[in-house]
């Protein structure tokens, strides 16, 4: 598929939003039941599914399974500071920064074109 690399990351990207809402977003709802907040999650997150799957099986046809996966941390990492910046009131830090640096050093080593065999 030659949009591939395109698609995948936005897929991922929706994928994401998804699951940074099913994984935190009852936090924002403290005094709602366990319970309730378990089944809303989990309706949420059949939505990350829908998205996520496609992304990978998709993806998987022009990146390898550890870019895909690199690709999806960094994603789910960006997606998850600007919700925890809009919606939870945290705020973002200096050593956030420096961690999002490193990351881009993640991303750069796993997309890199080795040799097969070789450095």
């Amino acid at each position: 598929m030659p949009y591939a690399r395109l698609l995948t990351p936005l897929l991922l990207l929706c994928s994401n939003v998804f699951m940074t809402f099913a994984w935190y977003g009852h936090l924002k709802y403290r005094s709602v039941a366990l319970p309730k907040v378990i089944l809303v999650s989990w309706g949420i997150a059949f939505f990350e599914y829908c998205f996520q799957v496609p992304a990978n099986r998709i993806g998987y046809a022009t990146f390898s399974a550890t870019q895909l996966k690199i690709l999806q941390e960094v994603i789910s990492l960006v997606v998850f500071s600007l919700f925890a910046v809009a919606i939870l009131g945290e705020k973002l830090r200096w050593n956030h920064a420096v961690s999002f640096f490193l990351l881009l050093g993640a991303v750069y080593f796993a997309f890199l074109k080795t040799k097969p065999g070789g450095a």
